[in-house]
């Protein structure tokens, strides 16, 4: 798939209808999803034939990309309802069913689960209203040991994300 094509496809995926300031709910828009999905998917094959979790997934921007990509497999964890209502409902948008499966779950309970994932995918929340809830996300996506971790991060925090990925 093209990134042109895959841009289309996600650009109808429905944000939040009252994004809750608390877990720092914003839109992850269908450009920037589109063309991290698309790097990631051609350059590093991340998702053709792989089982991605998008921890975090809010509206299920990113667990959708990941399916439209090749994934068999897509599963969608979320610690809000109303997110996860809006991501099955933009799930449902397309003609075919999509395989990716939303599951209510606090990221703080995921710490090494056995979880069978090749991929990690997130738009984690950045910190400001709980400080460290990125870097928990983080945390939790490296303790699962997929083959490959994605994450979106606010460019100023870059190298505070280093040093704890390196850890």
């Amino acid at each position: 798939m093209k990134l042109k094509e895959l841009h289309a496809l996600m650009q109808d995926i429905e944000p939040f209808t009252q994004p809750k300031v608390q877990l720092e709910q914003y839109p992850t828009g269908a450009d920037i999803a589109s063309r991290m999905l698309y790097t990631v998917e051609s350059m590093y094959n991340g998702f053709e034939g792989k089982v991605v979790l998008d921890l975090g997934t809010g509206t299920g921007m990113l667990a959708i990309g990941a399916a439209l990509l090749g994934s068999p497999h897509v599963i969608g964890m979320d610690v809000d309802t109303d997110a996860l209502e809006q991501a099955q409902s933009n799930c449902e948008q397309f003609e075919d069913p999509l395989p990716v499966d939303f599951v209510l779950c606090d990221v703080a309970h995921l710490h090494h689960q056995r979880l069978q994932i090749d991929t990690v995918i997130m738009n984690p929340p950045f910190g400001t209203k709980c400080k460290g809830a990125d870097m928990q996300f983080l945390r939790v996506a490296c303790s699962l040991q997929p083959q490959q971790v994605y994450s979106l991060h606010k460019s100023s925090t870059r190298s505070h994300v280093q040093k704890v990925a390196l850890k």
